[in-house]
């Protein structure tokens, strides 16, 4: 479907002028499911469910099966136009990677300064996505937030060796599970049936997303990035 571009001065643009938009599936369901499987599985390293011997199998799992399915929700959420969608998708995949690679190379059992640091970054950076899904969907909010805490707990872990912020980031790590399956579930319900048999605290933009006609959804359609003259 295509709309006219309208000017911030409200004059008409050129003749010919067009905005084209391809509707795509909603990405974060897969993205939410990828972080139920990831942080389970680090839980379960660090909470000794799993022996210490299945790290590396855990790395791989983190490499090749979640990290690419969080860059494809990423790549799909930057165009749907949606930032938070695409950057919190985007700072999951590559901590992931980056956290399954520095599994597999490093001894069983060992701390990574360097991964520590990277997490407490990764944490921080997860605050921005997060206070953006706030202004419109409080549950992937929750689940932004409680990812950041994870990371900063398991961040922490690998900067001191405290077997007490290991502990702490593996049950950080099975809430943040259990806040996933439900963000991704109640996306899909929503996404099939048309209806939030779920709730997701949708509230403003988040709201007339679903709710709001057409013309709503187009209102600020020249002013989003891809359309208007510069980022």
């Amino acid at each position: 479907m295509s709309t006219r571009a309208s000017s911030n001065e409200g004059a008409a643009p050129p003749a010919g002028t067009q905005v084209v938009l391809r509707p795509l599936a909603n990405p974060l369901p897969l993205g939410f499911l990828a972080l139920a499987v990831a942080t389970l599985l680090l839980s379960g390293v660090q909470l000794e469910w799993l022996p210490a011997s299945d790290a590396a199998t855990v790395a791989v799992v983190l490499l090749l099966f979640v990290a690419p399915l969080q860059l494809l929700a990423s790549i799909l959420g930057f165009l749907a136009r949606d930032p938070v969608a695409g950057t919190g998708m985007g700072l999951l995949a590559g901590t992931w990677a980056a956290v399954g690679l520095v599994t597999l190379r490093s001894p069983v059992g060992v701390t990574s300064h360097a991964l520590g640091l990277l997490l407490l970054l990764s944490g921080s950076a997860m605050l921005v996505p997060a206070l953006g899904a706030v202004e419109s969907k409080l549950v992937p909010a929750l689940v932004l937030a409680t990812t950041a805490l994870r990371f900063v707990l398991t961040g922490i872990y690998q900067l001191s060796g405290g077997t007490a912020w290991k502990v702490a980031g593996g049950v950080t790590g099975v809430v943040l599970c259990a806040f996933a399956l439900y963000a991704a579930a109640a996306f899909m319900i929503e996404e099939t049936s048309h209806h939030s048999w779920l709730p997701l605290g949708r509230r403003s933009r988040g709201r007339r997303a679903i709710t709001g006609d057409l013309g709503q959804q187009l209102e600020h359609i020249a002013n989003e990035a891809g359309v208007r003259e510069q980022l």
